[in-house]
């Protein structure tokens, strides 16, 4: 039980700086589930694109990013375990986030677009691998469940703050004397602007705590053999290997779901404006219930709460299988809204429990490949099934399986046997 359940939990300096960065990068995932794939569709169709061909390109461009962060993920994420590394790494990787999301706006041709988006989001991921890592090193084991589930609960509500500003924007453009390209060029800035400015207090505050020794190495040498060894030992560790390959599957859904939501609401021809407040709802449905599960991971077991989420998420996916109206698509992102935070804090938290500190870069860079990197599975066979029956609800039941199939091995990997 978390000691910190029976008294009021106050974040320290450190733990508010790190969430900070949560609340920045989420308004940049907020417009890549909302106002990116509307805008992406309106580049399409104005080159002649047929709504399912956009979809599927979508599908694939999503696909190339998660896959170049999943090759390059590991390496780096063990580079950075070394010290003075993290930080410097972290914020290269979000200043390449940062200024792809400001070129974009500066982009008009849909080929070219996509292109620059596949490198603004290998910039915004792989500086995730670099922030969740940063969690030991910020916090301690008994308060880690709190302060993930607080970090993507305030990233949730904190960006809705300039998704707000960009919503009026976009589609209030004929009301202010803009076109679709100009008011999308402001939101990019003004997106980029608040990520970068909330970014600056944990680049201020954070110190490398937990590092491993190159042994003599340089630092790129040691980075590739520390992550030969831990390849080659990973399999005997049974709780993290099942973990990890249970995560590959289950949290791949759920990334799909996110990438794809916008787009396969646009593709199923439902209006565009409710798309994107019932996307907003999401966020906002996620603040309370991100932190509700915090809390409850203080009185019952993460292991209990994540199968509870994983399972939630099945039936999300059933649903949506058979959703052909506007009504449905709000039914569905009100109770995405309701697990999506949870899963994802608690998962993370569970993650930093059971690997060693030291080395907690190069874990989650191998986590990445399970993660955030793996989803390209789920995105490219959405884009696969959706082209080939002609029917996007079909291409988005194919999730119903990596569920399943997550959902099972994670009960496995929780059991008392494998610990």
């Amino acid at each position: 039980m978390n000691p910190d359940s029976n008294t009021a939990f106050k974040l320290t300096k450190l733990e508010k700086s790190w969430i900070l960065y949560d609340i920045g990068n989420s308004a940049f995932t907020l417009m890549v589930s909302t106002i990116i794939p509307i805008y992406f569709n309106y580049l399409a169709e104005n080159a002649g694109i047929s709504s399912v061909d956009y979809l599927a390109s979508w599908g694939y461009a999503a696909s190339i990013a998660t896959l170049l962060v999943a090759l390059s993920g590991p390496v780096l994420g063990t580079l950075a375990d070394q010290k003075g590394y993290k930080k410097k790494l972290f914020l290269g990787s979000l200043l390449l986030g940062v200024a792809g999301c400001v070129l974009l706006g500066f982009v008009h041709g849909w080929l070219l677009f996509l292109a620059l988006f596949v490198v603004t989001r290998v910039g915004y991921s792989v500086s995730l691998i670099f922030y969740d890592s940063m969690l030991p090193d910020v916090s301690t084991p008994e308060r880690v469940d709190r302060v993930s589930s607080y970090g993507y609960g305030l990233g949730y509500i904190g960006s809705c703050i300039p998704f707000a500003a960009c919503l009026v924007l976009v589609l209030g453009a004929d009301a202010f004397g803009l076109t679709l390209s100009s008011s999308m060029m402001i939101a990019f800035l003004i997106v980029a602007a608040w990520w970068f400015a909330v970014s600056c207090p944990l680049l201020r505050r954070y110190r490398q705590k937990h590092y491993s020794e190159s042994g003599g190495k340089t630092a790129i040498a040691g980075s590739f053999h520390r992550l030969a060894e831990t390849f080659r030992g990973i399999k005997k560790e049974k709780k993290t290997f099942l973990f990890l390959l249970s995560f590959f599957f289950y949290i791949d859904g759920v990334y799909a779901i996110i990438d794809m939501a916008t787009a396969y609401g646009t593709a199923l021809g439902l209006d565009t404006t409710g798309l994107l407040i019932a996307l907003l709802v999401t966020q906002i449905v996620a603040f309370p219930f991100s932190i509700f599960f915090g809390r409850l991971s203080g009185k019952h077991a993460p292991e209990k709460l994540i199968v509870i989420c994983i399972a939630a998420y099945l039936g999300i996916t059933v649903f949506a299988l058979f959703m052909s109206t506007q009504l449905h698509f709000w039914i569905l992102a009100v109770c995405v809204g309701m697990f999506q935070g949870g899963i994802q804090a608690l998962s993370r938290s569970y993650f930093t429990k059971i690997i060693p500190a030291e080395k907690s870069g190069e874990y989650f860079g191998i986590m990445d490949i399970c993660g955030k990197g793996a989803s390209f599975i789920g995105t490219t066979l959405i884009g696969i099934v959706s082209q080939l029956t002609g029917s996007v609800n079909k291409g988005i039941g194919v999730l119903i399986v990596t569920f399943t199939i997550g959902l099972i091995l994670f009960v496995r990997a929780s059991s008392p046997k494998k610990a």
